[in-house]
């Protein structure tokens, strides 16, 4: 089979692998078994006359051929999708940016900057999804984003080893925080003693990875885990219903609910967080920076929220 004719389907399968890593994640997304997915891929490669994907331990990554079949793919798909729009005769999405970011940059900063963007932009449309961080990249290698908002933790090492780099720019950095009952006796001070933090119940993530964001890391004592909760708000409900404590960036002071007291931590190695908006290596669109800039605008303003806090 000629590439030029490859199917769509099979494109779309390609970018789906592509953004998930995996080819159980694409078929789960796509809804297909994952033998099906796997005969896309492999009739895809034969077309292109070459592998389009490294397979390796845990998940897949872009060979440079697949790197430009994906970002013309991701082009002729988008037009795909723009004429089905033309043809149902709904509204067309010229000033489209797609957006990403990880769970708690959802709470403040991400409404914030998209409210911003309804005053200034009304015209530009911006769609988007949470995710991790490292399926968040995987989406920006393959296309399917334009821009990501990312954590990073130290020692702050690139989001991943692929090539061409990155554009990344930092929107913040704060010491990790935590958030503690308002009737607990750790929330009678201005902040917390480390060493206060042995024998805490914990509410953290379901994986190491969120987990990371829900007990205070270095801890010299293995944490007794009371609870493991993924979403955010749900977290912050167990620590106002005194059910534990976990940790949360510096940002989400803002939405804690009543009943919660958001405090740094002194007493040991600051632990900083990073908020990163993340590219592609190109020139972006007009429409993507203005997206970029209100992001960051909105990053300065959950930072001057965060240091003058409301009373509690």
């Amino acid at each position: 089979m000629d590439f030029t004719d490859v199917s769509l389907t099979a494109l779309r399968v390609f970018r789906a692998v592509a953004e998930h890593g995996t080819f159980t994640a694409a078929a789960a997304s796509l809804g297909y078994t994952q033998s099906a997915v796997s005969r896309q891929i492999a009739a895809l490669e034969r077309a292109a006359g070459t592998e389009l994907l490294e397979r390796r331990r845990g998940g897949v990554r872009l060979t440079e051929a697949g790197r430009v079949v994906m970002r013309r793919a991701t082009i002729v798909l988008d037009e795909i999708d723009a004429t089905a729009r033309e043809l149902s005769g709904l509204p067309g999405q010229a000033g489209t940016v797609r957006l990403g970011w990880f769970p708690s940059a959802g709470a403040v900063l991400v409404p914030r900057a998209l409210a911003a963007l309804r005053g200034t932009d009304p015209g530009l449309h911006v769609v988007g999804r949470e995710g991790s961080t490292p399926a968040l990249v995987r989406a920006l290698r393959s296309g399917s984003l334009d821009l990501a908002l990312l954590a990073s933790a130290p020692p702050f090492r690139p989001p991943d080893a692929e090539s061409p780099p990155l554009v990344l720019q930092t929107l913040t950095e704060h010491a990790l925080c935590l958030a503690v009952p308002a009737a607990h006796p750790l929330a009678r001070g201005d902040f917390v003693d480390v060493a206060d933090l042995r024998g805490q119940r914990w509410i953290a993530g379901p994986s190491a990875q969120d987990g990371a964001m829900g007990v205070w890391p270095g801890l010299d004592e293995r944490p007794e885990i009371a609870y493991t909760v993924r979403d955010w708000l749900a977290k912050l409900r167990l620590v106002a219903a005194g059910c534990g404590v976990t940790t949360v960036p510096a940002a989400l002071a803002a939405a804690a609910p009543p009943g919660v007291r958001v405090l740094p931590v002194r007493g040991g190695p600051q632990e900083q967080r990073r908020l990163l908006v993340a590219r592609l290596p190109h020139p972006p669109s007009e429409p993507v920076a203005r997206v970029a800039a209100a992001l960051r605008a909105a990053a300065l303003d959950t930072d001057r929220a965060a240091v003058s806090p409301p009373p509690w």
